[in-house]
């Protein structure tokens, strides 16, 4: 067992975003789903949390209600082995969800992701610091990374 994981509150979505979020990551696994009962809070039978796997890294999700919602703050960096698994996932995480700049985005929970290709932190560390310098300048002008436009900065 994971000694330290992801605790995500949502208002009443956690069972739709954990299997939204399995359908999603190709080794991922729904763990198990706990209901509230007749003490409440919420209503009998309604999930209260859902336990899941992404890719071996265990989350829960709650539903507590309206009282707080996700930033920037806190994001999920997935390293992507190459263009198609950058485009696959990019292209269904921001399914209703938001692109924003430089592999950000949020998903249509409001949970920020990252989308970023392993060779991105390789190309940002060339020992050609002028070379970093055009890929980092490259970079910023993306949403989505696209990595030909990087190895030609």
């Amino acid at each position: 067992m994971q000694k330290i994981h992801p605790f995500l509150w949502f208002d009443d979505q956690a069972e739709e975003a954990m299997n939204f979020y399995v359908s999603i990551f190709k080794n991922s696994k729904i763990l198990n789903v706990v209901r509230y009962g007749e003490s409440g809070p919420g209503p009998k039978g309604s999930v209260m949390t859902a336990d899941f796997e992404l890719e071996g890294q265990r989350f829960t999700a709650l539903n507590g209600g309206p009282h707080f919602k996700f930033t920037e703050a806190v994001s999920f960096v997935v390293d992507c082995k190459d263009q198609a698994e950058v485009d696959e996932l990019w292209d269904r995480l921001t399914e209703g969800g938001q692109a924003s700049q430089c592999a950000w985005l949020k998903d249509k929970f409001g949970l920020s992701w990252q989308i970023v290709p392993t060779v991105l932190v390789e190309l940002l560390s060339d020992p050609d610091r002028a070379k970093a310098g055009r890929v980092m300048q490259a970079m910023m002008q993306m949403t989505k990374i696209d990595i030909a436009k990087l190895r030609a900065a």
